[in-house]
């Protein structure tokens, strides 16, 4: 071994939490069967002392997506609220001092660097590829671009991109190509935190805005929400409608004890008149939605809401950038920064990186995952590593597929029911590289998969699989594409990790989801724009925009709507 070598059993490329939990998986489980600490390594391009958790952690996302299970199944199989989490994931959370689902960013940095540390994982920051040593269908070892070699027998990509496959010559779809959409990509975040701004302030504020533009009367209100609709009465009317519940109730947020759902668009509505632009993705490219708040104390509040459009090939973009923010995101930060501040709060903090969803998916992994086979109840019980229930949730939508589906014939609506699946680890392992898994979004997703695939819950579950399947394989002398299910499965019913297994088969829905996954996947498109604020069929037709333009543009201040909130109608 020379001085710039170094060897390996398990490397890890991307320290996104699924990877994280790979690694550590890998790592004990060595120990557990050799008593001896292993070699594993965990290597990634962002620099790990700014924080180890990818977009959990650099990213800010304090608000974590759960599993989504019905109270009826809950209360039939005796399960807790979100069900049963993989064990490497509930133990994080419960050092996180997660109460639900809000999770704060610095708590879990010094936790999953407490758990690897623990576990004898080195860390390597700052990485850059710059190449990938192959010996026929395994990759021998990683160069960077400092020169050094990196020698591994198992290798795991947990980068939103896939960045380590695309690097060893495994084929990555962009964007949405297996509905025919190359360029369509869910859009971007840039999550960002308050202070000072407490739970019960938002709440009368947001209550405010509410009374206020939702009564017709208030002409000076209803002035402003037009602003935010791009004078648009359509868009104005949907806007006005969705304030208010179907009973007549006003649509306030709900607070609970470590997070807030922001259920109506009046914050979304006093943001967009206060920054001038229209309230609608596809055209202005950016907008403060809905919010998912994590709260982590009464007056620190970290908001995931503001969108950003993009295609597919600026995800990758972002993607090998480190996720840092662009100019345009950091320039929309100071508004928000401004407008947070006039309501009250004493700062706004921007997250260091880019909350990416999503990324292009690769192919040719040991056993693609559909959402047809998600509806089906996933792997089968006998070799089920958990079980994960989430709805198909494309959150900004995904640009085109409502047209594409019309123009292909489909006329069944785009909405499906929630899948219950059984977990495995098959569409995770890479066939033509055989030593090889990608644990992210960027899995062997297809079709309607990736909107519950791309969530951190269920990537846990099969980091965790797939780090256990790793020295399987390494002492059996084999590759991580050869090891199945049930082995894992087995070594989590050992150890007393297993989770509870209750996956349901939605078989007409999985018949519904299969046709039209099979309708779109061939005869790839060209990109075509959608509205993902209103439904196709009230899509607004903009060729009457400057008729609906009014004096009233030149006479909106930008800085008077905060004054709403104490001005009486």
């Amino acid at each position: 071994m020379t001085s710039n070598e170094a060897f390996y059993d398990v490397i890890g490329f991307g320290d996104e939490i699924p990877g994280v939990f790979a690694v550590i998986s890998a790592a004990r489980e060595y120990r557990r069967r050799t008593k001896k600490y292993p070699r594993v390594l965990l290597m990634s391009k962002a620099n790990l002392q700014q924080g180890i958790g990818g977009h959990l952690v650099r990213g800010g996302l304090a608000y974590l997506d759960r599993s989504q299970i019905d109270k009826s199944l809950r209360d039939s199989l005796g399960l807790d609220t979100f069900g049963s989490p993989a064990a490497i994931y509930k133990e994080f959370l419960q050092k996180a001092g997660v109460s639900i689902v809000g999770l704060d960013p610095r708590k879990a940095n010094t936790v999953l660097k407490q758990m690897l540390s623990e576990a004898g994982v080195a860390l390597l920051s700052n990485v850059a590829i710059s190449s990938v040593n192959k010996q026929g269908q395994k990759i021998i070892s990683i160069t960077t671009s400092k020169g050094t070699i990196y020698y591994g027998k198992q290798f795991i990509d947990a980068t939103v991109n896939a960045e380590l496959a695309q690097a060893a010559g495994v084929s990555k779809l962009k964007g949405f190509e297996t509905f025919g959409l190359p360029e369509s990509e869910l859009c971007v975040s840039v999550i960002f935190e308050t202070q000072g701004l407490s739970v019960r302030r938002l709440k009368e504020i947001e209550y405010s805005y509410l009374k206020r533009f939702t009564n017709i009367a208030d002409v000076e209100s209803q002035k402003f929400l037009l602003h935010a609709a791009g004078y648009n009465a359509k868009l104005a009317e949907q806007l006005r409608s969705e304030m208010v519940e179907p009973r007549g109730n006003l649509k306030v947020l709900y607070a609970g004890r470590d997070y807030i759902d922001i259920r109506s668009p009046a914050l979304s509505v006093a943001y967009h008149s206060f920054r001038g632009t229209k309230l609608f993705l596809p055209e202005t490219g950016v907008i403060l939605d809905e919010g998912n708040i994590g709260v982590i104390s009464d007056d620190r509040l970290s908001w995931n809401a503001l969108l950003f459009d993009i295609k597919a090939s600026e995800a990758e973009t972002l993607a090998r950038s480190g996720a840092k923010p662009t100019s345009k995101m950091l320039q929309e930060i100071t508004y928000v920064e401004k407008w947070f501040k006039s309501l009250g709060a004493t700062s706004v903090t921007s997250a260091s990186e880019v909350y990416i969803r999503h990324a292009g998916n690769v192919t040719g992994v040991v056993e693609p995952l559909t959402g047809t086979k998600m509806l089906l109840g996933g792997v089968s019980p006998a070799e089920a590593l958990a079980t994960f229930a989430y709805h198909f949730d494309m959150r900004g939508g995904i640009p085109g597929i409502s047209p594409r589906a019309i123009e292909n014939g489909w006329s069944q609506g785009l909405n499906f029911q929630m899948p219950v699946f059984n977990v495995g680890i098959q569409h995770a392992l890479i066939n033509q590289i055989r030593n090889l898994a990608v644990v992210s979004p960027a899995s062997g997703f297809e079709g309607y998969a990736t909107a519950a695939g791309r969530i951190v819950e269920f990537n846990a579950a099969v980091g965790q699989g797939v780090g256990i399947a790793t020295i399987i394989a390494i002492q059996s002398n084999r590759n991580l594409a050869d090891i199945s299910n049930w082995e894992v499965r087995k070594v989590l019913l050992e150890t007393g990790q297993l989770p509870r297994i209750f996956g349901i088969a939605k078989t007409a829905e999985a018949l519904r989801m299969g046709q039209l996954e099979k309708l779109l996947a061939p005869n790839p498109q060209a990109f075509i724009g959608r509205n993902s604020k209103l439904d196709e069929s009230d899509r607004i037709d903009n060729e009457d925009q400057d008729k609906l333009l009014s004096p009233l543009n030149s006479q909106l201040q930008k800085s008077e709507l905060p004054a709403l909130l104490e001005s009486k109608p």
